[in-house]
């Protein structure tokens, strides 16, 4: 088998940089990195493929933890070329490995989707690596249900759940919100199952939060957006969701880094009091990502709602609110390094390494290290992505 050989590059490492050097990736996996005198000793063979990054960066493969399509795609088109369509559209923009979120549906629809998933994932060789699906309800609060249905709205019973269950495997990760009756026993439940708890969309109160925590959710969805803050009861201030994500160390959190979902001064906000290692940046992007500014559905074909996507962003007809992320990984990575001013490593840490470990895939992917998936990213100084790397095949 040939190897694909990465040379003359700067790895960004979680804590730093390595420069000059250079990664070996055979059938599938990183076999080989070395920098300095040792790298300048790996000598291409006749049918290896060289790419010579001449000083550009070298990373992990970006991992999107939540998002819901891109391309002119959604992941609840009901086709597996829409599925496709989406992972194969992130990954030009340096996405390796990828979440599919859902949205608030009918059951038909999920199951649907569930099934699409399946076989989409099979076929799948040119995007991201399909690593599981995310559900982003139906378990939400109506007072916080954002552009989630609220038709579709329901509350966390065993019935439900386990029948949604009996349908797939591929869940890796479940959005809840925790003052739902029936939401922290829902919490325990997944934690069993190996299923990340996280809350969303979510109107309870400072204990609530923290009784879900000790229940078993470790991860705030798409932080600060559709969630509990400080607020006035009878006079009194009490404290919401975000304070209580604030307040346990051992929390982590995701956020849209797109400078507007979240601007650039409460981004810098959630760096110093999460601390770089407990913040994952995510999409959270509509099918509107990656493509031209226009008319576009944000959710489904079948159900979906006419947005337009301008300014960077997605908006209602009547620009009243934002409906939606038109986001890619690359975006996210450089608005914290060139607008929040993170240090560049720090921002790539929050997508690559750090949301692999909040998905339990740490030993596969998220840093340039022998034994490890050959899921890279090649970019410049303005994180502009030269090549994307999955698997050890070159799909950009």
């Amino acid at each position: 088998m040939s190897r694909l050989i990465v040379k003359n590059g700067i790895i960004v490492k979680p804590d730093g940089y390595i420069p000059n050097a250079t990664v070996v990736c055979e059938n599938g996996r990183i076999s080989d990195v070395a920098w300095g005198d040792a790298a300048e000793k790996i000598v291409p063979a006749e049918n290896d493929q060289v790419i010579d990054c001449v000083g550009k960066f070298i990373s992990a493969g970006f991992i999107d933890m939540h998002v819901h399509g891109g391309g002119g795609h959604d992941f609840m088109d009901g086709s597996v070329e829409a599925m496709l369509g989406a992972v194969e559209s992130h990954a030009q923009h340096g996405t390796t490995a990828i979440y599919p979120t859902t949205l608030t549906s009918s059951m038909e629809d999920l199951y649907e989707t569930f099934e699409i998933f399946r076989e989409a994932r099979k076929l799948n060789d040119k995007g991201a690596r399909m690593m599981g699906l995310h559900l982003e309800g139906p378990f939400f609060s109506p007072k916080m249900a954002g552009a989630q249905d609220p038709r579709y709205l329901l509350e966390p019973k065993p019935e439900i759940y386990n029948d949604i269950l009996k349908r797939t495997d591929d869940i890796k990760r479940w959005s809840v919100a925790p003052e739902l009756e029936g939401a922290i026993d829902f919490g325990r439940f997944l934690k069993e199952k190996g299923i990340v708890a996280s809350v969303a969309h979510t109107a309870a109160e400072y204990s609530t939060v923290m009784e879900a925590f000790d229940a078993g959710y470790t991860l705030m969805t798409h932080f600060l957006n559709a969630m509990s803050t400080v607020k006035k009861i009878r006079a009194i201030r009490h404290a919401g969701a975000v304070e209580a994500a604030y307040m346990r160390d051992s929390i982590d959190v995701e956020v849209i880094a797109d400078g507007i979902h979240v601007p650039k001064e409460l981004l810098g906000y959630v760096c110093k009091f999460k601390g770089y290692d407990h913040v994952a940046l995510c999409t959270d992007a509509m099918r509107a990502a990656g493509m031209p500014d226009g008319e576009y559905l944000l959710g489904s074909l079948k159900d979906g709602q006419p947005v337009v996507k301008e300014d960077g962003v997605a908006k209602l007809h009547d620009r009243s609110a934002l409906a939606g992320s038109v986001c890619t990984t690359d975006r996210l990575v450089r608005t914290m390094n060139k607008i929040v001013g993170v240090d560049l490593y720090q921002a790539v840490k929050m997508m690559t390494c750090n949301p692999a470990r909040m998905m339990g895939v740490e030993k596969e992917m998220g840093t340039v290290e022998v034994g490890k998936y050959a899921d890279m990213v090649i970019f410049d100084y303005d994180i502009n992505i030269e090549h994307t790397i999955i698997g050890g095949k070159v799909v950009k």
